[in-house]
């Protein structure tokens, strides 16, 4: 059986039209990983906020700190996390990465015995400081000595269809959110290509992309997720993050 562990690991405050392209007044937002258990191994989906964020945002994410206020506990820490559902962080087998902002691989490093699961094009620009600077990736973050399994567009992770990841470009370039065939149905962790139910549901395209054609075309893609029966999972959706049950889901 594959079970799914939502993890809570931040908040982020920011302007609500950072996230809508419109509305007035601020959001407060939940930073979500994912653990997976299949019986190949242990997934997890993103790492969620920096512990160093609790004190020093600026040090560690410059400018950005000024737009998002962060709010990490250390019972938000990822490894924190894991451990409270007896899970050892050094079992995890694959880190599979939406992309490579900071809100989403803060807790890499707690993770040390991960392979990273990453699409090409964003691992390739992460590499490059001045297209990761332009990106406002901080390779800090992530290039921290990890293997790397670099994939091209559609990946099925453990080759049984279970877990598979999907390109979900726009947001960054190389954005993927991933699939995971539950019991109960699909259920698709579609990370920043869809930050709420209303950027689905409206269409709404945040002012801050690398390219809104693609992250409109994205959002088609998982509309039709969505029509065909899959649970779609917010980025950062507080209302839904709210009405997702206690413990697993399977």
């Amino acid at each position: 059986m594959i079970r799914l562990h939502p993890l809570t690991c931040g908040w982020l405050t920011a302007e609500i039209g950072l996230f809508l392209g419109q509305g007035e007044g601020k959001l407060r937002v939940p930073v979500p990983a994912y653990l997976i258990e299949h019986p190949k191994g242990l997934v997890l989906f993103d790492s969620g906020l920096h512990r160093d964020l609790a004190h020093e945002p600026e040090k560690r994410i410059g400018a950005t700190a000024r737009v998002f206020e962060c709010e990490i506990t250390p019972e938000d820490d990822v490894a924190a996390r894991l451990e409270a559902i007896d899970v050892d962080p050094a079992r995890v087998d694959l880190l599979v990465t939406s992309h490579l902002h900071f809100d989403h691989v803060g807790g890499h490093a707690r993770l040390p015995n991960a392979e990273l699961v990453v699409q090409g094009v964003e691992w390739e620009i992460g590499l490059d400081a001045e297209r990761a600077r332009a990106n406002h990736f901080n390779p800090d973050d992530y290039d921290l000595g990890h293997p790397v399994r670099t994939v091209s567009g559609e990946h099925d992770v453990f080759g049984d269809g279970s877990v598979v990841c999907l390109p979900t470009h726009g947001h960054t370039p190389g954005h993927q959110s991933l699939r995971v065939r539950l019991e109960s149905g699909d259920v698709v962790l579609a990370a920043d290509a869809c930050y709420l139910r209303r950027t689905l549901e409206e269409g709404l395209i945040p002012p801050i992309v690398s390219d809104a054609d693609a992250m409109r075309a994205s959002l088609d893609r998982l509309r039709a997720l969505r029509d065909g029966g899959a649970r779609i999972f917010y980025g950062h959706d507080p209302e839904f993050w709210q009405s997702l049950p206690p413990g697993p889901l399977s």
